[in-house]
Formats: structure tokens, C-alpha cells, sequence
């Protein structure tokens, strides 16, 4: 398999470590969610996964929770809620949303404040490293003192400014030594939720706290670091700055792979512009087949808009699947499904092209259902399409969830139960 890599803008073998791979894809930060830009991000690394699976490699996947950031606390206080009590309720609608769609759970699902002693304890190593330093109860990482800062996204750091600043930077921190310095320790506000510190009361930053889960969980080196494109800068950028010179190796990350932004009616899609389409408004009446193979008809890398009539094609597409495999065989000639499986897996060894590999599934179901009108032994094909038909998180006709993905999800949601 080969696939890009967002560092070297180019397409490289991947090859797993002693037959396994691990992926970290950063998670939601649970306040307004399930919509079709994190289905199609987390959906991308779903098909990844269980087409690794499908060739015998073990996956070891991590998904975090951002429990705690200014977002949350800010929405908490326009709710009136609890803080965690918010992030606990939207984080079980985001499980129960991709449990509907059929999507893998994570082997690890940590909460951004499970891991507040290893935040503490990797910005003090950053401290001690020259690379941070504290002002006013915070602690800020020194853009300037990692010479490598820039190198994944490529910006010229005239660019990085207005950028950091669109997604959560605060240039006018008197605090700062520079307005790109980025925090990793924020001194207590009045009225939010505080640990202690050798710093004095406060919590995370935000990109200290996909680092250090990345690592605790997959160690120094993963093979693939995933996230919606609009991580890539400064998120995934200041996670490579913190966990390198903490390791002292390289890369952080194998690959980096950034699933691209999905947009409505022209314009992208995201809460601040509230056009926001939601997964389980889709499922009210569209199947979870239909919207997997929709989401799953666009290339990762390719930006696209959201369209009722590719939907209601990608409905016929699995009506013409689910048909396929439950048609009756003969007893005639065996029908062989080997010419489809190698046009589907070369499609997917392609920098996961789904969209081709969905089209060699389509052209399988075809030949099916003509084989059996013609009296042909078609089990060996069905059995092929089911299997290939499980790469996307299909159910066919069956109409649960895969037992792993309810048992699995259940598992993490228990976690997030309110009291």
C-alpha cells in the first residue's frame, strides 16, 4: 500500500513494523457534533483501518477527547452547564452517531484530562529542554527555539500568524515573547476548572494534549498521525515541536494524513458559520450504507460539497449491493470473484482511492446478480463482496452494527455517562 504524506508532499510505501500499524486521528472537541465533516474524517480512517485488517495487519488506533479547551468552557458557560456534564453528553451523541455508521472504535479513547500528569510532566522536560518557558503562571513553547517549526505545513512565517490566530492563538497575550509562541500551560482563570501545577493552578494547552496521548498510548514513533486539514497548521505542527524534542527522535509521525474539508453550499462547513449538516439528521432517512459509501465516493485529499443527489445515487448503490448478496446461487458454473477483489485492492493500495474501489464493488455486485439469473454458482463471489463490503463499515443485510463496533463503543460510552 502507498499512501501521501502530508510532510513530503509525496505518495510513499507503507510499511508496518513487525505486521502491525499505529494510528492516532485527533478527536472531536464535544460540543456540537455528529456533522458530515467529522463523519467523513473519522469514516476515512475507518475504511483505512479496516482495509489494513482486511490484509492481516493489526491496528493499534488511538482517538482522543478534547474535554477541556476554551471552546468547551465557553459553551458551558452560554449553556449554563456543567463543563464536563457538556463534553460527556456530546461525546455520547459523537458514539452513538458513528455506532450507527458502522465505524471501528478505537482501541484507546482517552480524555484529554485523563492525562493531565503527563501533560504537567512533558512541559516541565520541555522547560528543561529550552525550548518552553513560564511567564505570569503560563507556559509557552519558544517557536523560535525548535528550527524545525514549519517544516510539516511549509508556511513562510509571515503566513503562520493569521492562520494560528483564525484557530485559537492569542497574539495579544502580554505573557508572550512572540504573538506565534503557543501555550502549554494556562494559568487559572476566575470561575474555570484548575490543576495544581509547579506553575501554579491551571490545565493544558491544546496541542500539548494530542502529544502527549499520541505518545502515551503508541509511543515515541506513529506510523500514521491523522486529523481533519485544518489541523495540519499550527495543531499537527506544534505537536511534531513538543514530541520531538521530548523523544529525541524523528519523525513523530511516519505519515501525516489530513482529510480534506467538506463544504455546503459553498462554503466550508463549520460551526462558527452554523451550516452545519448532521449525521443523524441524514440518518433520519438515508441508510447508514448510503452515507458510508457517500462519504466514501470523495477522495480523502479532494475538498468537496455536500450534495442530496450523490446520496440518493450512493441508496441505489447499496440497494444493487444488498441484492447481490442475498440472490440465490445455482449449481452452475462458479462465478470468480478474483478479477474484482485486485482491481479493489489495487484501487485502495492507490492512496486509499476509494471511489475506484467502490466502483470495482459495484461491478462485482452486477456480475452477481446476472451469474445467479443464469443459473451460476455465485457463493464464492458473495462471500468476496460481503468481505470486501466490510472495508467500508457496510451492514448489508444485516441490520445491526458489527457486534465489535456495539461491544467496543459501548465500552468507551460507558466512560462518558453523566452522573
Amino acid at each position: 500500500m502507498r499512501l501521501h504524506d502530508s510532510k513530503s508532499h509525496s505518495i510513499e510505501p507503507l510499511d508496518p513494523r513487525d505486521g502491525e500499524i499505529s494510528i492516532y486521528v485527533c478527536g472531536i472537541t464535544p460540543y456540537d457534533t455528529t456533522h458530515l465533516g467529522h463523519a467523513f474524517t473519522y469514516t476515512v480512517a475507518d475504511v483505512l483501518i479496516r482495509y489494513l485488517e482486511f490484509n492481516g495487519i493489526t491496528v493499534k488506533y488511538v482517538q482522543n477527547v478534547t474535554d477541556i479547551d476554551d471552546d468547551i468552557l465557553r459553551k458551558a458557560k452560554e449553556e449554563g452547564e456543567d463543563w464536563r456534564a457538556l463534553g460527556n453528553r456530546w461525546t455520547a451523541h459523537f458514539i452513538t452517531d458513528l455506532k450507527a455508521l458502522n465505524v471501528r472504535p478505537p482501541d484507546h479513547f482517552p480524555r484529554a484530562t485523563d492525562v493531565v500528569p503527563e501533560i504537567i510532566a512533558a512541559t516541565r522536560d520541555l522547560l528543561a529542554a529550552g525550548v518552553a518557558y513560564e511567564a505570569g503562571g503560563n507556559v509557552y513553547y519558544s517557536v523560535d527555539a525548535w528550527g524545525r517549526f514549519g517544516e510539516l505545513s511549509g508556511l513562510p512565517r509571515a503566513e503562520m500568524l493569521p492562520i494560528a490566530n483564525e484557530r485559537g492563538n492569542h497574539p495579544d497575550d502580554p505573557h508572550k515573547r512572540d504573538p506565534l509562541d503557543f501555550v502549554l500551560w494556562q494559568a487559572q482563570s476566575a470561575g474555570e476548572p484548575s490543576w495544581d501545577s509547579p506553575w501554579g493552578p491551571g490545565r493544558p494547552g491544546w496541542h500539548i494534549e494530542c502529544s502527549t496521548m499520541a505518545t502515551k498510548y503508541l509511543g515515541e514513533t506513529i506510523d500514521i498521525h491523522g486529523g481533519g486539514a485544518d489541523l495540519l497548521f499550527p495543531h499537527h505542527e506544534c505537536e511534531i515541536a513538543q514530541a520531538e524534542p521530548l523523544t529525541g527522535k524523528q519523525p513523530f509521525a511516519r505519515f501525516w494524513m489530513h482529510a480534506a474539508m467538506v463544504r455546503h453550499d459553498g462554503e466550508k462547513m463549520s460551526k462558527s458559520l452554523g451550516n452545519l449538516v448532521m449525521v443523524r439528521d441524514l440518518l433520519q432517512e438515508y441508510s447508514p450504507d448510503a452515507i458510508r459509501l457517500y462519504l466514501a465516493r470523495h477522495h480523502y485529499r479532494q475538498p468537496w460539497s455536500h450534495d442530496l443527489a450523490e446520496l440518493r445515487e450512493a441508496e441505489d448503490w447499496v440497494a444493487r449491493l444488498r441484492g447481490a448478496v442475498v440472490v440465490s446461487s445455482g449449481d452452475g458454473e462458479v462465478l470468480s470473484p478474483k478479477d474484482a477483489e485486485q482491481t479493489f485492492k489495487r484501487a485502495l493500495d492507490n492512496d486509499l482511492d476509494t471511489s475506484g474501489a467502490i466502483g470495482a464493488l459495484l461491478e462485482l455486485a452486477d456480475e452477481t446478480s446476472g451469474a445467479a439469473a443464469e443459473g451460476q454458482n455465485i457463493h464464492e463471489a458473495q462471500g468476496r463482496l460481503r468481505a470486501m463490503a466490510t472495508v467500508f463499515g457496510l451492514r448489508l443485510d444485516v441490520e445491526s452494527p458489527e457486534e465489535r463496533v456495539s461491544h467496543g463503543w459501548d465500552a468507551h460510552l460507558a466512560r462518558f455517562a453523566n452522573p
